[in-house]
């Protein structure tokens, strides 16, 4: 069984809800909006389904509604940004909006910013950028519970870890690469339990560390009370990736590496992020750039399509045609999913149509 609604109503009732938690109209508005954007876009695992955790969240008080980012240091190309624990959806557009404004003034921003909630689908920050003409690179770490086994490891000791790569195209819809490092995200498996479904081979390990098929074991505690983990996509290129962003998305950013025993009982998810705005206009190469990226892209997409495909695509197509779809389809929400976040409003005092 499962609900379809369109994004409007969606956008409206998980909005109500976060105000019932605490948040500003606004802040909750603009929330909610981003959820919905991740289910239009495809990605459920970042949408409307984290409501639950976000409510869970502000009750333990590890997610502290209308906390806005706050500047550590501003030398006008190099900003250090705290989080403080804000709604990573704003916290992370406030930050991209200062970082924009520092690179299109000087060519370029290193930003790091540290101790958000869970910043939602990074693509959003790439799309941000581009939409400015700025090329973005993202790299993201997670302190939440560590669900990703290192290669050659047979339990987890970090989080998915996303990277993102935004580069705009002229004359057309931008380049947005924007993946886990684990095989597929953590979300992805909530979405597949609640819907009963198993996943691909070679995705997941359970918690004696043998491979499984069962998204149960990254979501609810096993008999033992342990969890299995996901595993990193491309082996150890993958697993090398993932370190990287640990490194770079919370070490430099001052926001903290995983490196402690879990604890399931904490619903926070507190992200650290490491973003490099570049301006093609102010590096001297913009028009090389355009001509350059645009050929790359026809040739790629002038090519013979293989079997069992209708094109060639790049990044950010899949989510482009989704989003097409959904917007006139409405937005489909298991019956699971649905009732976590029907308890998730009355937590709050809030009655969310069964």
């Amino acid at each position: 069984m499962q609900k379809t609604l369109q994004a409007h109503e969606l956008r409206a009732q998980v909005a109500t809800v976060l105000i019932a938690a605490g948040s500003s109209p606004e802040e909750a508005a603009s929330v909610a909006a981003n959820l919905v954007l991740a289910n239009l876009s495809g990605h459920d695992s970042h949408g409307v389904g984290m409501l639950p955790r976000y409510v869970d969240a502000v009750l333990e008080g590890g997610l502290k509604p209308n906390s806005g980012v706050r500047v550590v240091l501003d030398t006008g190309s190099l900003l250090s940004l705290d989080g403080q624990r804000g709604y990573g959806q704003m916290v992370g557009e406030q930050a991209m909006a200062l970082g924009i404004d520092r690179a299109k003034a000087h060519g370029s921003c290193i930003m790091t910013l540290g101790n958000a909630h869970h910043l939602g689908r990074i693509g959003h920050f790439a799309e941000m950028a581009v939409a400015q003409g700025l090329v973005s690179l993202h790299f993201v770490n997670v302190l939440s519970r560590p669900v990703v086994a290192p290669f050659g490891g047979a339990d987890g000791r970090f989080g998915t870890n996303p990277c993102c790569i935004g580069i705009p195209l002229k004359g057309r819809e931008p380049f947005i690469l924007d993946f886990a490092t684990s095989r597929v995200a953590q979300g992805k498996m909530r979405v597949a339990y609640n819907k009963g479904t198993q996943v691909e081979p070679g995705t997941l390990i359970d918690e004696h560390g043998h491979p499984t098929t069962d998204p149960g074991v990254v979501v609810v505690p096993q008999s033992n009370g342990l969890f299995g983990a996901l595993m990193a996509f491309g082996e150890h290129k993958g697993y090398g990736l993932a370190v990287a962003c640990e490194l770079l998305g919370g070490a430099l950013t001052g926001g903290g590496t995983w490196h402690k025993p879990t604890d399931p009982a904490v619903r926070a998810i507190v992200n650290g992020m490491l973003t490099i705005l570049i301006d093609p206009a102010k590096l001297g190469t913009q028009a090389a750039f355009e001509r350059e990226a645009v050929a790359f892209v026809d040739w790629l997409q002038a090519g013979p399509v293989a079997p069992g495909f209708d094109a060639v695509q790049i990044g950010g197509d899949p989510e482009r045609a989704t989003h097409a779809q959904r917007e006139v389809d409405g937005i489909a929400i298991d019956d699971q999913t649905w009732q976590e976040m029907v308890v998730a409003g009355r937590k709050v005092g809030v009655a969310l149509p069964d």
